[in-house]
């Protein structure tokens, strides 16, 4: 059985670098991937609370599960935003996409 400090340190590990990844890439997929990593740490943390407080429930569970659903559309989403902007623009960098602003 794994410990719940090593699960609870996992997902404070993915979060940093999620935080990092998002603060320092330029290219919108690197973005997305450290958006989905952050996302993936907030499920760990469901799990674990949800085996730490409720050991008999499943109500972490099912967070868990729906955060995951909505990650996917969000992925999907992004990612058709993402081959629309390289239709048009040819580059996926964040620094450049200046043509999107209101």
């Amino acid at each position: 059985m794994i410990h719940i400090e090593c699960l609870l340190g996992l997902s404070a590990i993915m979060m940093f670098a999620g935080i990092y990844g998002f603060l320092t890439r330029r290219s919108t997929l690197a973005i997305l991937l450290s958006i989905e990593l952050m996302l993936n740490a907030a499920d760990i943390n469901f799990a674990v609370f949800n085996r730490m407080l409720f050991p008999e429930g499943h109500e972490g569970y099912f967070f868990a599960l729906f955060t995951i659903a909505i990650a996917a559309a969000e992925s999907a989403i992004a990612i058709a935003i993402m081959i629309n902007i390289y239709r048009q623009l040819t580059h996926l960098g964040v620094d450049k996409l200046t043509k999107l602003k209101f």
